[in-house]
């Protein structure tokens, strides 16, 4: 095990929902082994009040979670970055600026609930639905055996669970290295 803890940075484009949900759940889920950050490319003013609602009702103390854009951890004074995962095909497709620390990296796309333009039940599902991919992720995520990993086969499970729809097993992810 690190002595640190390892710093894992979230990003999409306007850093108001999926990537603040992203953070959220690996603050409490990752507490004993990672640091979570999200920011965007391209940071909206607040973030969306769905999210903050799923959050509240699911006990998940969200005062600290603000847009913020990804510059501020591309300084030389930022935390070393372990992992950076994007969290949106916007951010993935951008040019990115070089993360202290070089970290491993990989796409975790999951549809924009924000861009649900439905009634205020469809939409808060739509943000559930978010939620449940980005939890059952980063429990994935958590769960790797990560200092025992050699560097490709980590590479290739980070790519995994990406992919994952639903609930997988690590069994599965192990298929993936």
């Amino acid at each position: 095990m690190s002595e640190r803890l390892l710093n894992v940075l979230f990003l999409c484009t306007g850093n108001s929902a999926r990537s603040i949900i992203a953070e959220a759940i690996l603050s409490r889920e990752g507490l004993s082994r990672f640091q979570a950050f999200s920011a965007g490319s391209h940071p909206k003013g607040e973030v969306h009040p769905i999210a903050l609602g799923v959050l509240r009702s699911l006990h998940y103390d969200f005062g600290k979670f603000r847009p913020k854009g990804w510059d501020e951890f591309a300084q030389s004074d930022a935390p070393p970055l372990d992992f950076m995962f994007t969290v949106c095909d916007n951010a993935a497709a951008e040019f990115c600026p070089v993360w202290p620390g070089q970290p491993r990296t990989a796409h975790w796309g999951i549809p924009d609930p924000a861009a649900v333009e439905s009634n205020e039940a469809v939409q808060h599902a739509a943000f559930f639905d978010t939620y449940r991919m980005m939890f059952n992720r980063i429990s994935l995520f958590c769960a790797l055996p990560i200092e025992s990993l050699e560097a490709l086969s980590l590479q290739a499970r980070l790519r995994a669970i990406g992919k994952e729809k639903g609930r997988a097993s690590l069994d599965a992810l192990k298929d993936a290295a």
